[in-house]
């Protein structure tokens, strides 16, 4: 151990341990009595030291219990209950479970999350897990004890500090610090889901990111260290008592890490969805491939040349399968054995494998040989007709839009993968519902120009525990009533207009800044040249969303935009607010920017009132009710946003009646933000102000219908998580829900038909 402290040495293959079916998806490692590592397969493997080859382990327990995908896991130590041991594992069946090591058997099923589970850890005897649905809950002798919702999305993990604390990480990209239910601390700087947390002893603690970034926090909320160098999502991360960091990623690798820089990268043959520090420094991985993989910087433990030749010949045989030459799959060109076969005429060409290589030969009829052309390599139209998707070609990638705001989803398909299994591990890297299964198989079916497939009975219903409904088939349904199954309520999160035209936002500009320059009267309040360099810079800036977690904006930059929302006549400041609308998405630019909301000289809401006056313009109404919709995005302005909630309602109600579709969208999509955040805060008198809004926007007629379907998705989530489902009654709302049911429109149908469900409940 004390020479990884002072020098770095190379990790090399230690051993491959087989038995997985399917991706293998966490990893715990046991003290010195082994390892327990989970799986798509549905079941958790328990490995020891293999005693007849040290630096191997075997397969001693295989655990079933779970319905679906098993995930996290965590360790109980021997103790009068468990005499060798137990483990805890949450799957996709939205269980946790705990097992007995000595048995084998599951001892506790612990039931009451609505989604899958995304985390476990003990705190002293009790046991905290995480869910995709947003809560944490503690579970004390098989009794769920405390449950709070934790973020408003999905928590993607949970970790107990040294100290005693909790901290949780969420796809909203936040970090959060928890004494008791009490959350003391918000840790915000990473740009996408936040999806692992490890305790950094004597520092802090890690957090792994689907921005494709490591950071090193300590408690106060300083950033201690960034670790930039992955291509793609990072899974997971782990510490060691000597300094190293690990982490596995979406980009095939595991990279370790000394003092913030990557001093090692591991290749594997697929997605690292975990990885481990042993406590002697050795690290296991866990790989989409189904196997588990160990690796040693110690000599003695270093797997054995055929086996390390094995493993790279693995490693080359992969990347053949998925590199492409002239539009081909390399793995399907044929070897140099076909150059034994002679061309027909002069001039032809054919295209072999040469190691990872595609290579062009052309038939020599004089000679009566093959000539060599060259390497080939894919040129443009290779490029359109193989689309790539974080660095990885497929024959396709297809556009999913999942609706209710969401961005566009890419989802990956190749003709000879099993359309089952891509949605399944999609929805899941997704974090969609399972219930999207056999949907997205038809979508992938569909455009892929494939026959239907047959239905595949190897699928478990991972809330009933059933197999899927076959037509004719038996039924397979558990007796006892039902709870009723919403569609799109309760609404979880906040949406956001993040999408901007920023060539034609400085375009405008531009032309507003000449517009004033050649107006004598004006030309006092144009921009200078130092203006409009600085100007660029803030766009330059917001352009560049893969740096959002470091970049940074000076205070000048936000004072310069504010002072052309007060100077500039009202005609022309729609592209400023506009610019404005993207900053707070900016995590420096949104705190940047809150310093300048004051009491006395409150900029953002003397623009509102300077845009909704008399004959108020259109673009100004819509990028500003943009704006507002977006502040929800950051917890730090739900305060501001209370504050004024009645004046912006008000100020902004006559966009209602409003023709313009985009400005019913923006108007539909605050009311729901609005909704979201005030049953929250648990404020009837807000979400009544609130219900009402919504309902005047589901009577309108000729509206547009994603606009009527956020007022009624903000409709039923009062309803249902809110203190006015009385008020909604006495406004007649089963009428509205018969009406949208009725709809030729499937989602407003849907949540139509989820508020008469809600209705009909006493």
């Amino acid at each position: 151990m004390a020479d990884m402290e002072v020098d770095f040495r190379q990790y090399e293959l230690r051993c491959e341990l087989r038995g997985h079916d399917d991706d293998v998806r966490g990893i715990c490692v046991c003290d010195s009595a082994g390892i327990t590592t989970s799986s798509r397969d549905r079941t958790v493997r328990f490995w020891t030291p293999d005693p007849s080859a040290k630096h191997n382990y075997t397969s001693s327990k295989i655990l079933l219990g779970h319905t679906s995908f098993v995930g996290p896991l965590t360790w109980i130590s021997p103790n009068d209950e468990f005499p060798e041991g137990g483990i805890v594992s949450g799957g996709m069946d939205t269980l946790v479970l705990v097992w007995n090591l000595s048995t084998g058997e599951v001892v506790q099923t612990l039931r009451g999350h609505q989604l899958q589970v995304t985390g476990v850890v003990l705190d002293n005897e009790d046991i905290i897990s995480s869910s995709v649905d947003c809560t944490l809950k503690r579970w004390r002798k098989g009794q769920a004890v405390e449950s709070w919702e934790a973020h408003k999305s999905p928590v993607q993990a949970v970790i107990k500090l040294p100290s005693g604390e909790l901290v949780s990480g969420s796809s909203d990209t936040t970090i959060k610090l928890w004494r008791g239910k009490t959350c003391s601390h918000t840790f915000v700087g990473h740009t996408d889901t936040v999806r692992s947390l490890a305790v950094m002893h004597g520092l802090g603690f890690l957090s792994a990111s689907h921005d494709g970034s490591i950071r090193l926090w300590e408690l106060t909320g300083e950033v201690l260290m960034e670790m930039v160098g992955h291509t793609s999502i990072v899974y997971s991360v782990d510490s060691h008592s000597s300094g190293l960091i690990i982490s596995g990623s979406e980009d095939r690798s595991a990279k370790i890490w000394k003092d913030g820089i990557c001093v090692q990268s591991i290749e594997h043959p697929g997605c690292v969805w975990d990885a481990k520090f042993l406590e002697n420094g050795d690290i296991v991985t866990a790989c989409s491939d189904g196997v588990v993989r160990l690796w040693t910087s110690n000599q003695d433990r270093v797997a054995d040349k055929t086996e390390l030749e094995s493993y790279m010949s693995q490693l080359s045989q992969y990347k053949i399968s998925r590199k492409r030459v002239g539009g081909l799959k390399l793995e399907e060109l044929p070897g140099l054995d076909a150059l034994q076969t002679p061309g027909t005429t002069d001039g032809q060409t054919k295209v072999v494998r040469e190691g990872d290589s595609g290579v062009a030969y052309s038939w020599n009829l004089r000679e009566h040989t093959w000539d060599k052309i060259g390497e080939v390599v894919d040129g443009p139209d290779d490029a359109v007709k193989s689309p790539i998707l974080d660095g990885v070609q497929y024959d396709f990638v297809f556009d999913v839009d999942i609706g209710d705001g969401e961005p566009i989803r890419k989802l990956p398909y190749n003709r000879s993968d099993n359309p089952y299994d891509t949605a399944d591990k999609w929805l899941l890297k997704e974090n969609l519902p399972l219930s999207y299964r056999q949907q997205i198989v038809e979508f992938i079916l569909q455009n892929a120009g494939q026959k239907s497939n047959p239905f595949d009975p190897s699928f478990r219903d991972p809330y009933t525990g059933a197999s899927s409904y076959v037509p004719g088939g038996t039924s397979n349904v558990s007796g006892g009533p039902a709870k009723p199954n919403f569609k799109h309520i309760p609404k979880k999160g906040m949406l956001a207009f993040d999408g901007a035209q920023f060539d034609g936002i400085v375009k405008k500009i531009t032309e507003f800044n000449s517009a004033l320059l050649s107006d004598e009267d004006k030309k006092h309040i144009c921009l200078s040249e130092l203006e409009v360099l600085r100007l660029g810079a803030i766009i330059k800036v917001l352009k560049d969303t893969s740096h959002y977690h470091t970049s940074k904006f000076a205070d000048v930059d936000i004072a310069l935009l504010l002072k052309l929302l007060h100077s500039w006549p009202p005609t022309m400041i729609f592209p400023v607010i506009d610019i404005l609308r993207m900053t707070v998405l900016h995590p420096d630019g949104a705190k940047v920017l809150q310093k300048h909301f004051k009491d006395d000289n409150d900029m953002l809401m003397e623009t509102f009132r300077r845009v909704t006056g008399d004959n108020p313009l259109a673009p100004n109404l819509l990028t500003s009710i943009r704006l507002v919709t977006n502040l929800f995005k950051n917890s730090f302005y739900h305060s501001w946003l209370l504050k004024h909630r009645n004046e912006i309602l008000d100020a902004f109600s006559n966009v209602n009646t409003s023709p313009n579709k985009n400005l019913q969208l923006a108007y539909s999509t605050m009311i729901l933000n609005y909704a979201v955040l005030l049953i929250e805060k648990k404020d009837e008198e807000g979400q009544s102000h609130v219900l009402s809004a919504a309902l005047e926007i589901a009577e309108q007629e000729n509206l547009d219908v994603d606009s009527k379907f956020r007022a009624l998705v903000a409709i039923g989530s009062l309803m249902l998580d809110g203190l006015v489902k009385r008020i909604a009654l006495d406004f007649e709302v089963d009428k509205i829900a018969k009406g949208a049911k009725t709809s030729k429109d499937a989602k407003i149908s849907e949540v139509g038909a989820d508020i008469e469900m809600l209705v009909k409940q006493p």
